[in-house]
């Protein structure tokens, strides 16, 4: 099991220059977070810390892939991630997020990162998540054109087509 300690940054601890923070996110990463959609991955996350005068600044490159459920076939495939994302941090009274800026306990210091990398990762993945052309499930491709054409079939026979249907139809996956 992982543990999400090394997640954990010091931040009343670090000096006035830049520091670098390298995480390697495999499926025990993912495993250990509670109410992850996402099981399946292999990212590499490089977290640079430079403090600045009232506020910390994180920037957060992200490189590798996530395994997740074809739209189509809905077998697993592999989705590449590439995201850079920014964060900026202030030491305050309480805890509290507003925009791209987190205000954290000053007595405490310390700011978790492992969620703040989850949802830069979940926020990479695009909407539409798809095989390339020819390497969906054979089987479930051709099972979803039998399944269209009968529809499509059933409808002319009738002659009800809802003309809204008709340009959803256009829209295949």
């Amino acid at each position: 099991m992982c543990s999400l300690e090394s997640y954990k940054i010091d931040l009343k601890g670090l000096t006035e220059s830049e520091e670098t923070r390298e995480y390697n996110l495999q499926d025990d990463y993912f495993k250990a977070l509670d109410g992850s959609q996402l099981e399946h991955g292999n990212l590499q996350v490089s977290v640079s810390i430079r403090k600045m005068s009232g506020f910390f600044e994180l920037l957060f490159h992200t490189e590798g892939y996530v395994t997740v459920s074809c739209d189509r076939c809905l077998d697993d495939m592999e989705q590449p991630i590439e995201a850079d994302n920014r964060l900026l941090v202030k030491l305050g009274d309480t805890y509290s997020e507003d925009d791209d800026t987190v205000t954290i306990d000053e007595n405490e210091g310390v700011l978790d990162v492992s969620w703040f990398i989850y949802e830069f990762v979940m926020l990479a993945i695009p909407i539409k998540h798809v095989h390339a052309p020819g390497k969906c499930n054979s089987a479930m491709t051709q099972k979803l054109e039998e399944l269209s054409g009968a529809a499509r079939s059933s409808e002319e026979e009738d002659g009800t087509t809802d003309p809204r249907w008709e340009k959803l139809r256009n829209l295949k996956i």
